[in-house]
C-alpha cells in the first residue's frame, strides 16, 4: 500500500505554525520533508504562495523565506501557506527539472501518488495545499539565460469570470509586465490545474539572469502590493522602479511572437527589454561557427511590437527561441 502524503502539524491551527509537508518515499528515492509556513488569522482571502518550482530559478525561493521575516507583524485577516520550495531536489541541482526522474514539476499536475518522485510531489501539494487556497502565487523566474522584465504572468483561461479576475489580480502586482501568454506547452501546469479547480493562479516571473539585491526589493514590492490588493496586508501600493520608470503595462504574446534561429551559431542581442521596434528592426545576429565564410544572419522583428524576452548571448541550436515579442493587450 503507498504510503498517503501529509502534513506535520495542523494548518486550521490559529497564528503562526511551521512544519513539513511529506513526500511519500518510492522506489527511486526517499520520503522528502517540503518547510511549510502558515499564518491563519481567521476570516478572509486564502493564499497559497510556492517558490522552487523549477530548481534554477531561485528568486522565487528568496522573496518567499523573505516575505516569511515581516508578514506576521503585517498580515491583518486571512490565511497565508508558503511553500518555499516545491521542488528541493531540482533546487540542490541547480536544475530545471528533477534529476531522479528528468521530469519537469511544471508538466506533471495534479500528479500520481504511485508515481515518480516529481509526480509525488505534485499529487501531494495538489491535495493537500491547494483544495485550502482561493489563490495561488507561484513565484518563477524566466531563467539564467534570458534578459526579461518584471513581470506576472497568465495563460488564456476558457472560464470567462476566471479570466479577468486572474488578469485583475496580475496588474495588482503592479510590476512592469503583467503578460497574457498564448503557449503551446501547457498540460500539467500547476496553473492549469489551479484553473480547472476554479483558483485564481498567477506566476510570477520574477525577471532572469543574475540574481541580485536590486532586482529582488522589485520582486519583494510587488508581492507586498499583491497581499494590499488582496486585503492581506494594509498600505498603499506603489510601482516598484525598474530601470529609472515606475510603470507598469499588460501586454499579449502569441506563439508566433518568438523569433527562432535560422542555424546553429552564437546569438548576439542588439535590443533590450521592453525597447519598442518596428517591422524590419533588428533584434539581434546569428553568428554560425561551422564557417569562417559563412556570413552573422539578421533576426528582425516581422512587426511592429514590443521586446518582451531576449536570449543571453550564447551558443543556441537551429529553430532555438532567441527572442520574444508581445504588443499592448486589447480586450
Amino acid at each position: 500500500m503507498t504510503e498517503a502524503p501529509h502534513l506535520t502539524f495542523d494548518l486550521d491551527r490559529p497564528g503562526m505554525t511551521t512544519g513539513h509537508l511529506v513526500v511519500p518515499k518510492g522506489a527511486d528515492c526517499e520520503a522528502l520533508s517540503l518547510p511549510v509556513f502558515s499564518l491563519n488569522k481567521g476570516e478572509g482571502p486564502r493564499l497559497l504562495i510556492t517558490g522552487g518550482n523549477h530548481g534554477n530559478e531561485l528568486e522565487g525561493p528568496i522573496v518567499a523565506r523573505r516575505l516569511i521575516e515581516w508578514l506576521p507583524e503585517a498580515q491583518t485577516c486571512g490565511r497565508v501557506i508558503i511553500l518555499p520550495v516545491l521542488n528541493p531536489l531540482a533546487l540542490q541541482a541547480w536544475s530545471r527539472n528533477t534529476p531522479v526522474d528528468g521530469l519537469n514539476l511544471n508538466r506533471v499536475f495534479p500528479g500520481r501518488a504511485d508515481g515518480s518522485v516529481t509526480e509525488r510531489i505534485a499529487d501531494a501539494v495538489s491535495r493537500l495545499l491547494l483544495p485550502i487556497a482561493d489563490t495561488v502565487f507561484d513565484l518563477h523566474s524566466f531563467g539564467p539565460t534570458w534578459d526579461f522584465p518584471p513581470a506576472v504572468v497568465t495563460h488564456p483561461i476558457a472560464d470567462a469570470d476566471l479570466m479577468p479576475k486572474t488578469l485583475r489580480m496580475a496588474e495588482a502586482f503592479k510590476l512592469p509586465v503583467t503578460l497574457l501568454w498564448e503557449y503551446d506547452d501547457t498540460p500539467g501546469m500547476f496553473d492549469t490545474w489551479a484553473h480547472s479547480q476554479g483558483k485564481v493562479f498567477v506566476c510570477a516571473e520574477l525577471g532572469s539572469g543574475t540574481v541580485g539585491s536590486e532586482a529582488l526589493a522589485i520582486y519583494e514590492a510587488g508581492l507586498r502590493n499583491a497581499l494590499i490588493a488582496l486585503g492581506l496586508v494594509e498600505g498603499k501600493a506603489d510601482h516598484p522602479t525598474f530601470r529609472q520608470q515606475k510603470s507598469s503595462r499588460t501586454l499579449e504574446t502569441l506563439m508566433s511572437d518568438a523569433l527562432k534561429s535560422p542555424a546553429r551559431g552564437i546569438f548576439e542581442p542588439r535590443r533590450s527589454v521592453l525597447d519598442e521596434v518596428k517591422q524590419g528592426d533588428r533584434i539581434g545576429i546569428l553568428h554560425p561557427m561551422d564557417s569562417l565564410s559563412a556570413n552573422p544572419i539578421d533576426i528582425c522583428a516581422p512587426a511592429t511590437s514590443i521586446v518582451l524576452a531576449v536570449k543571453s548571448g550564447m551558443y543556441v541550436d537551429t529553430d532555438a527561441r532567441v527572442a520574444l515579442l508581445a504588443r499592448p493587450l486589447s480586450l
